[in-house]
């Protein structure tokens, strides 16, 4: 596995519990999961990965290590690390497209597929060609050493302006972001963002798994996709939650919960594009070898 990184990764919940597999954005962590994954850890075994280029997971020289396809095959042999053979895969924006990726060429896997905030990529290749020099260009800053600019411009976006609501909130969310480094993140950046990704929206008809797509009230751009993106698939449900952005797990989290328990453990409702205005276990932190 040299061509791969080696994912620092927190559980929480009884192993022999329902498993669910968490997947952060980008800038994020495993950690960015802890509220959530500590409210369902009686019911499920919550497992949430430093995807490559984040956090606490390991480094590495290969540039597959952090494509697309280089993060799904890191978390499968997590995955069989952890003697997961099947589960369900939460992922917020980035890791809402890895999710999509996985659930598209891995399909065996999972058993319940959950999106928030994301998009199966660009279709159109001259947009693509043209996001991913955008995208560059964004690696090309982080790799310039002002890390605190490059965070400061990136929640500019309209995207995170709900987030920034609530000041002491979106403060501690930086904080964290900080942990990173800036270097790896533009590895990421180069192999996994928008520009990068395969277009995933021919391969969305064939998708089996039952999904939950979910977006924030007030992320107009994301709603329609999502909205597109359930009515393609033949067991989806897309779900709109009230008072939240793009970062719906942290702005209405209770909500986000309610949602997410309901579709893990009840029979999901397929209903294409349906619209709904929507004790803590001891987090364990590990490595593979």
């Amino acid at each position: 596995m040299t061509d791969l990184c080696r994912l620092h990764y927190l559980t929480s919940g009884n192993p022999g519990s329902p498993a669910v597999l968490f997947l952060h954005g980008f800038l994020g962590a495993g950690s960015d999961w802890e509220e959530t994954i500590s409210a369902l850890s009686e019911e499920f075994y919550c497992v949430a990965p430093d995807l490559p280029g984040h956090g606490q997971t390991t480094k590495s020289s290969n540039p597959k290590a952090y494509s697309m396809n280089g993060a799904a095959r890191a978390l499968q042999a997590t995955l069989d690390e952890l003697r997961i053979a099947q589960c369900a895969v939460v992922g917020y924006s980035m890791g809402g497209r890895l999710t999509l990726y996985l659930a598209a060429l891995h399909p065996e896997r999972w058993t319940r597929v959950v999106v928030e905030s994301a998009s199966p990529g660009i279709e159109n290749p001259s947009e693509r060609a043209e996001r991913q020099r955008l995208d560059e260009k964004k690696a090309e800053e982080l790799e310039k050493g002002d890390f605190e600019a490059f965070l400061q411009s990136w929640y500019q976006q309209p995207l995170f302006e709900s987030l920034k609501r609530d000041r002491a909130r979106f403060q501690r969310l930086l904080g964290q972001r900080k942990n990173n480094d800036p270097l790896e993140l533009a590895k990421s950046l180069r192999g996994m963002s928008t520009g990068a990704q395969p277009s995933l929206w021919n391969k969305l008809p064939q998708l089996e798994v039952p999904l939950l797509v979910m977006a924030g009230e007030y992320d107009t751009k994301y709603r329609q996709i999502g909205e597109r993106l359930a009515g393609l698939c033949k067991k989806a449900s897309f779900t709109t939650v009230s008072n939240a952005g793009h970062n719906v797990h942290v702005e209405n989290r209770k909500e986000f919960i309610k949602q997410l328990r309901h579709f893990l453990t009840e029979q999901p409702e397929v209903n294409h594009a349906k619209n709904q205005v929507a004790t803590k276990r001891q987090v364990q932190r590990h490595q593979i070898p």
